[in-house]
């Protein structure tokens, strides 16, 4: 366009610059005749934290627990930050779903994704990830303290359903386990449901815990790193909140 402002002919201009002539006749049309301005206008969406306009407080809730699970943020040029949720590539459903939990969080974004070897990679690009996920930091969250700020818990606590929905779907899963008892003389073998939730860190089993306890669900630490939910009536109950893992 500054060639073409400068008077070269379009034959010239396009030769020049490889591109094609009626291209540029029709940016000049758009450009100099018109004067429309130049360059591609994305106006970011405002952000809760800093503009103070309204947060899908359910999707937001179930994202963290993703974040908190299976995602981390990654700084780009000018300011941006990338959100990056990895999950099973055979959860086709739960992956579309975490694109639009990210675009019911940040309206008009579009994520996209990406690949990987055996999982899903869905990413959606922000300057304002930081101001929404504080958590964000250098390393593995396992080494660092991981800590809700006050208006975060305000919102987990009137969202603990949505927000184990993320925290199971990412670390989590149902299996069938079983257990032996001595009944009658014999021993008898009982098959039941049971979620659990595993992770490194210690902050995050904490946050866990805490949901569940919410829901006054009943849970007990057969590992270290490890939550589970194993009495029937609780298991259902926990599948009415979360569904299914699919």
């Amino acid at each position: 366009m500054a060639a073409s402002d400068a008077g070269v002919a379009d034959a010239e201009n396009a030769e020049r610059h490889g591109v094609a002539i009626k291209t540029i006749r029709r940016w000049r049309r758009l450009y100099q005749r018109r004067g429309l301005p130049r360059g591609q206008l994305h106006l970011a969406p405002p952000c809760p934290r800093c503009d103070g306009v309204a947060l899908d407080e359910p999707a937001y809730a179930e994202l963290l627990g993703w974040y908190l699970g299976d995602g981390h943020i990654s700084q780009a040029r000018r300011g941006v930050f990338a959100l990056h949720i990895y999950n099973d590539s055979r959860y086709v459903e739960l992956n579309e779903h975490i694109k639009d939990l990210m675009r019911r969080v940040k309206p008009g974004g579009r994520p996209h994704q990406r690949q990987m070897a055996g999982c899903v990679n869905t990413t959606v690009s922000w300057k304002h990830w930081p101001c929404l996920f504080p958590q964000h930091g250098r390393g593995h969250k396992h080494e660092r303290l991981i800590r809700l700020l006050p208006w975060q818990h305000a919102i987990v606590d009137s969202h603990p359903d949505d927000l184990l929905r993320g925290l199971f779907h990412s670390d989590g899963s149902r299996t069938n386990n079983w257990a032996t008892r001595m009944v009658a003389g014999r021993r008898k073998r009982y098959d039941y449901p049971r979620w659990e939730f595993v992770n490194r860190s210690d902050d995050i089993i904490d946050i866990c815990t805490a949901a569940l306890d919410a829901l006054g669900l009943h849970l007990t630490r057969p590992r270290i790193n490890a939550v589970s939910v194993a009495r029937d009536a609780d298991v259902r109950r926990l599948d009415d909140a979360i569904g299914p893992k699919a």
